[in-house]
C-alpha cells in the first residue's frame, strides 16, 4: 500500500540556495561599504615605527662629515738660488724649527764672498793707515795750537810791560804806539791762525768718521754676503710635517722658488663642505661639535669661504677645548654646527613619511594604537633629528614615522 508523501515547503527545499544568496548579498553590501568609506589597510605593527608628539627643545644645525686637516700649512721657499747638493729630510718627516731640509751650493755667491772680504780687509788696513796719519796730524795740530798760544801770551805780556814803561817815561809815545800795532797785528793773525788749527782739528774728526763710515759699510756688505751663504741651507721654518719636497739633487733652483711644504700639527681643523641653501646663515663664530665614543668636543667656525662651487660652499672649523685621542690627517668626523639656540617648541623624530608625504600629512594613532588615520600637519624647521610641528598635533599623540613606502594609497591603517 503506497504511503503518500508530503511536500517540503519551499524554504526548506531551496535552503542552501537561500543560505548562498544571503551569503553573496552580505559580501557584496561588505565591498560597496568599503568602497564607499575610507580605504584601509592592515599592517604589521612591528613592520612601522611609532613616535610620540613631544613639547621639547628644538636645536637647528646642520650635521655634515668634516675632515681633519692641519691648522696652518706653510710653503718653503728658497731665499737664495743654486743647485741642490743634498737632501737630508725625507718626506714625512717631523720636523723642528730650523731643522735642515736639504743644502744648496752657488759658486758664484761664494765667489762674491771672497771678493766682500777683501774688500773690508782693504778697507780696515786703510782706515788702520789713515787713522795713524790723523793721529800725527793732530798731534801736529796740536803742538801748532800750543805754540801759537804762547807766542800769542807772550805778545801780551810784553806790550803789557811796554805800557808800563810809557807811563815810567822810559819808552816814548811813538815806541808804544808801534808796538801797540804790532801787538795788534799779532794778535789777529794768532787768533785766526788758532781758528784754522780747529778747522783743521774738526776736517780731521769728519775725515775719521768717513774713514769709519767706509770701513763699516763694507764689514755689512761683508756679512750680508756671509747670511746669504746660510740662506745656502734651506731650513723648516715651524714644527710640523715635511709634506713632500719637490725637487732633486742637482736640480738648479731660483730665488723664491717653493720647494717644500709644511704641515703644523700642534692644533687641527676641520674642514667640511655645506649646501649652498645654508650659506647666509653660517658665520665665523658659530659653535659646532663633535661626538666620538659618547663625548662632545666643542668646536668653532673659524673660516667661512663664501664662493659656491657645484651648489656648496666650504667652512673650516677648530677645536676650542679638548681634542678626541684619535684625531689623524685626513680622518672624518661628523660635526653639528648650531644655527641658533634651543627653543621649546612641538616636535617629532625624522622618518621616512617626509620623503612620501612632503611633510603634507601623517598617520595618527588612535589612543590604543590599533588604528591610524591620515591627518594634515605643517613642518616649519627641521634638523638632522627633529622635525618643528606648528599644525596638525598635539604633545602626547602618536604617530607613525616609516614603512609609507608600503602604504600605498591607504587613508586608514588597522594595526594587528
Amino acid at each position: 500500500m503506497d504511503i503518500k508523501l508530503e511536500q517540503k515547503a519551499w524554504y526548506v527545499r531551496y535552503r542552501y540556495r537561500l543560505a548562498a544568496a544571503v551569503i553573496v548579498t552580505s559580501v557584496l553590501i561588505y565591498v560597496s561599504v568599503l568602497a564607499s568609506g575610507p580605504q584601509r589597510l592592515r599592517v604589521d605593527s612591528e613592520s612601522v615605527q611609532m613616535a610620540e608628539v613631544k613639547n621639547d627643545d628644538f636645536l637647528e644645525y646642520v650635521d655634515v662629515e668634516g675632515v681633519v686637516h692641519p691648522i696652518l700649512t706653510l710653503m718653503v721657499n728658497v731665499r737664495e738660488s743654486g743647485n741642490v747638493e743634498r737632501i737630508v729630510a725625507e718626506e714625512g718627516s717631523l720636523m723642528k724649527q730650523g731643522d735642515t731640509i736639504l743644502t744648496l751650493t752657488n759658486p758664484d755667491l761664494m765667489r762674491d764672498l771672497e771678493d766682500q772680504r777683501d774688500e773690508w780687509e782693504k778697507q780696515c788696513f786703510t782706515y788702520e793707515e789713515k787713522a795713524i796719519e790723523m793721529e800725527q796730524k793732530t798731534l801736529t795740530l796740536k803742538q801748532q795750537t800750543l805754540e801759537a798760544e804762547y807766542e800769542l801770551n807772550k805778545i801780551r805780556k810784553s806790550f803789557a810791560l811796554e805800557e808800563e814803561e810809557y807811563k815810567m817815561g822810559i819808552r816814548s809815545k811813538a815806541q808804544l804806539e808801534v808796538s801797540a800795532d804790532e801787538y795788534r797785528y799779532k794778535t789777529e793773525s794768532t787768533r785766526l791762525k788758532l781758528q784754522s788749527l780747529k778747522s783743521d782739528s774738526a776736517m780731521t774728526v769728519i775725515r775719521r768718521e768717513l774713514l769709519l763710515n767706509d770701513r763699516e759699510r763694507e764689514r755689512r756688505k761683508w756679512e750680508r754676503s756671509l747670511q746669504r751663504t746660510q740662506d745656502l741651507v734651506v731650513r723648516a721654518p715651524a714644527d710640523g710635517q715635511l709634506s713632500f719636497v719637490k725637487v732633486t739633487p742637482g736640480q738648479q733652483v731660483a730665488s723664491g722658488e717653493n720647494i717644500a711644504e709644511i704641515k703644523v700639527l700642534s692644533q687641527f681643523k676641520i674642514h667640511a663642505s655645506l649646501s649652498e641653501y645654508y650659506i647666509d646663515r653660517v658665520t665665523m663664530g658659530l659653535p659646532a661639535s663633535v661626538v666620538y665614543q659618547g663625548k662632545r668636543f666643542p668646536l668653532r667656525v673659524s673660516k667661512v669661504v663664501p664662493e659656491v662651487r657645484e651648489r656648496t660652499f666650504d667652512v673650516d672649523l677648530v677645536f676650542t677645548g679638548e681634542m678626541p685621542d684619535n684625531v689623524r690627517l685626513g680622518k672624518s668626523f661628523r660635526v653639528q654646527i648650531e644655527l641658533g639656540q634651543p627653543e621649546q617648541t612641538v616636535v617629532i623624530p625624522r622618518g621616512n613619511f617626509y620623503q612620501q608625504t612632503g611633510g603634507n600629512w601623517i598617520f595618527r594613532l588612535n589612543a590604543d594604537r590599533t588604528r591610524a588615520v591620515k591627518v594634515p600637519i605643517e613642518i616649519s624647521r627641521q634638523n638632522p633629528r627633529q622635525y618643528e610641528i606648528t599644525e596638525g598635533l598635539q604633545p602626547g599623540d602618536w604617530v607613525i614615522t616609516s614603512g609609507y613606502d608600503n602604504f600605498g594609497d591607504a587613508e586608514e591603517l588597522l594595526l594587528r
